[in-house]
């Protein structure tokens, strides 16, 4: 079942908004899959990095499970989930349909 979201369209002469619903096809659904799926490898790797950076710059020690546990917090604050890049995608084709 392809991901849809419904955008509210204004039109003239109506104080109510039409809903417009956006669907991906499934070759733009996986394509963002595959696009989360890189920016969050890449992202884990600038968590790891920065981890380092935390862990020397507070003269911790370097061990490998703190370092980890270090990245991963910081990549639950900043990853984005797959459905962030769905809607995102659904919201550009709605915004050309305007």
């Amino acid at each position: 079942m392809p991901y849809s979201k419904s955008y509210p369209k204004t039109t003239k002469g109506s104080n109510y908004p039409k809903w417009v619903e956006v669907s991906l096809t499934q070759e733009e659904e996986l394509a963002e899959e595959v696009r989360c799926k890189y920016d969050n490898i890449e992202l884990m790797k600038e968590c790891l990095e920065d981890a380092k950076k935390i862990i020397q710059s507070q003269d911790l020690k370097r061990y490998q499970t703190d370092l980890v546990n270090v990245a991963i917090a910081l990549f639950r604050k900043r990853s984005s989930y797959a459905i962030h890049y769905k809607e995102s995608k659904t919201k550009e084709k709605f915004d050309k349909i305007k």
